[in-house]
């Protein structure tokens, strides 16, 4: 389906409204096929459907189906009754090469909760009883922590460049997850260490993706849950990427009160997000991951610049300022002056 603009989307009509609805389908069908490692049984060769059907444990006839339709959207390549991967799909969806996008997993969860927003919008919260982060199955965490690496991987330097480093040189990376945003720091100045912040058992899978990095040395790991527990002293900066709008207000309020005194005098807390007009209309990726929260979180929302600000102003933040990033998301900083 071509992508439509926003004058085109404005002309609504049953075609363009059904164009939408029947949307789903082909996302339907990729994590479908992605979950059952298809692609990867596939691998550079040409099998049949019964072939795969047997390599997936799968029905027969209902595999056929599912790999025409992978061709219909050319996802595969069908010759003579057997499949193949595309050149792209190979790159992207087979196991073990390098641009493998593994994160896609966290999709296939948010499929689920996303089919429950009509439940979750009449009660006004997640109708989904769910673990917390802290205590989630092992093969969840390692997708999650994946899909957020492979989300951050490619904007974390861009971003880390639009901060002022000057006179910083420890880094509290609250959240931190893969260490993506820490690996930028370190690489953007000669001299900068980090620590990440995060949950006990995210922080064993951080140190992963640190150690294949090779930067141990400049990047450490300290668990906790910044919920419940203070956060650790002696920075020139805080940096909060994507984690305020899992919370409720209050615990983002003494979130940043807590970054206030971790930090060293004339401090920065750095918070990237979606940040909200007031209308709560734009960005709209924004506005739509606002309903991620609504099916995923108990109390999870995006927020208004506004309410930032007053947080921030709340903790005792200065000079509190807001910038744009290329990626439709925003930095809002603050000093502590004290």
């Amino acid at each position: 389906m071509a992508k439509r603009t926003s004058r085109e989307k404005a002309r609504l009509s049953p075609s363009t409204i059904m164009d939408s609805v029947y949307a789903f389908r082909e996302a339907r069908v990729l994590l479908t096929a992605f979950a059952l490692d298809l692609f990867s049984l596939l691998g550079d060769g040409w099998k049949s459907s019964e072939e795969i059907a047997q390599l997936a444990e799968t029905n027969p006839r209902a595999t056929d189906r599912l790999l025409n339709a992978l061709c219909a959207s050319r996802y595969l390549v069908k010759k003579k009754g057997k499949f193949s991967n595309t050149p792209l799909t190979l790159r992207f969806l087979v196991k073990g090469k390098p641009d493998y996008l593994r994160g896609l997993m966290h999709q296939v969860s948010l499929w689920n909760t996303w089919s429950t927003l009509t439940d979750a919008v009449r009660k006004g919260s997640s109708v989904i009883v769910r673990e917390p982060v802290s205590s989630h199955e092992v093969d969840w965490l390692e997708a999650f922590i994946a899909a957020m690496h492979m989300r951050a991987i490619r904007q974390a330097p861009a971003i880390v460049s639009l901060i002022n480093l000057k006179g910083v040189k420890r880094v509290l990376d609250v959240g931190g997850g893969s260490g993506v945003f820490s690996m930028a720091f370190v690489r953007a100045r000669k001299g900068i260490t980090t620590v990440i912040f995060d949950l006990v058992n995210v922080t064993k899978l951080t140190k992963i993706y640190i150690d294949a990095e090779n930067l141990s040395n400049l990047i450490s790991v300290v668990g906790g849950d910044y919920t419940v527990d203070s956060l650790v002293n002696g920075f020139d900066l805080v940096f909060m990427s994507a984690i305020i709008h899992s919370n409720s207000s209050e615990i983002n309020r003494q979130l940043f009160r807590k970054a206030f005194e971790a930090l060293n005098p004339r401090g920065r807390l750095v918070v990237l997000d979606y940040i909200m007009n007031d209308a709560r209309t734009s960005p709209a990726a924004g506005a739509y991951f606002s309903l991620n929260m609504l099916v995923g979180t108990r109390e999870g929302d995006t927020f208004t610049e506004s309410e930032m600000r007053s947080w921030m102003e709340e903790a005792g933040f200065k000079k509190i300022s807001k910038m744009k990033t290329q990626f439709g998301t925003d930095l809002m900083t603050g000093i502590k002056k004290v």
